[in-house]
């Protein structure tokens, strides 16, 4: 995803107790993923939140960072790490580059790796495949849930079509009506 729609700026403060309420308030939440900013920069709160969402439910668990699992494990940039490391099922590592975006699976570019910590999620192609992503818009809020197909985030920019009409992007990036 873009650094750009990921501003790294804190947004809401919140008790790790009183996200996993509002994470898993779905019953149907079975899984989670840890991205946007760097979540190695809160390892230690996101530690916590991995913790004790598996105390209601056995969730999986997904991260994204910029950093290489290798520098995670031997200089890891802030506390935590070392216990947010034990709770993930699959890190994908390395910063996210542009220009090696090949609009192929759940990781943004080509240069990020996957690593499987656990195997609960062994059977899933993390590097293949379509991407898909959903976009939700509810009065001025627009939530985007997935890793884009290219042109998406470029379509959602600029906003709908002259005459109110928002159009429907394709996983191409191209606008239909």
């Amino acid at each position: 995803m873009a650094p750009d729609w990921i501003p790294d700026r804190p947004a809401r403060l919140v008790e790790p107790a009183a996200l996993v309420a509002e994470l898993l308030s779905d019953p149907r939440v079975d899984g989670l993923t840890l991205s946007g900013g760097e979540p190695m920069e809160q390892a230690r709160g996101l530690a916590e939140v991995v913790r004790l969402a598996r105390l209601v439910r056995d969730v999986t668990v997904i991260c994204f960072t910029g950093h290489r699992l290798e520098r995670l494990r031997t200089r890891p940039p802030a506390t935590g790490v070392p216990d947010l490391l034990a709770g993930l099922d699959v890190l994908i590592d390395g910063r996210y580059v542009a220009a090696r975006d090949d609009g192929r699976g759940l990781r943004g570019s080509a240069n990020q790796r996957v690593h499987h910590l656990t195997g609960r999620l062994a059977g899933h192609d993390f590097t293949g495949g379509a991407r898909k992503a959903e976009v939700r818009v509810r009065d001025e809020e627009v939530l985007l849930v997935g890793v884009p197909p290219p042109g998406l985030l470029g379509a959602l920019d600029t906003g709908p079509e002259p005459g109110g009409a928002a159009g429907h992007v394709t996983p191409g990036g191209g606008r239909m009506r």
